[in-house]
């Protein structure tokens, strides 16, 4: 199974839990801009972070970050140290490969 295709799975159940008012979610893009007429890709925008998760979700007053991955697949540097980031300000952050990975930590 693709990531796109896991991360669409993901979202299609927490849009559910959403519309059940259950919890607030957010897909995070964190592929940059491409200028055609450049033929690059734009700056990220000032204060940016990079290897920000590609999920958000706001449950009961906390910030949960999931990391889509395939099976076999490792994070990035950046993702690994914006891991640390959020683990240091007591926030939750899960690398899930599944449906059932994001039903595990109780979402």
């Amino acid at each position: 199974m693709l990531e796109k295709e896991i991360q669409n799975t993901i979202c299609e159940y927490l849009s559910l839990k959403m519309r059940q008012g259950k919890l607030m979610f957010w897909r995070n893009n964190t592929v940059g801009m491409y200028d055609p007429r450049q033929q690059v890709f734009r700056a990220m925008p000032k204060y940016a972070l990079k290897g920000v998760a590609d999920i958000i979700v706001i449950k009961d007053g906390f910030a949960i970050f999931l990391e889509v991955k395939r099976k076999g697949t490792k994070q990035s540097p950046d993702q690994i140290a914006f891991e640390k980031l959020v683990k240091a300000n007591s926030g939750e952050y899960y690398v899930v490969r599944s449906l059932e990975d994001v039903q595990e930590v109780g979402l």
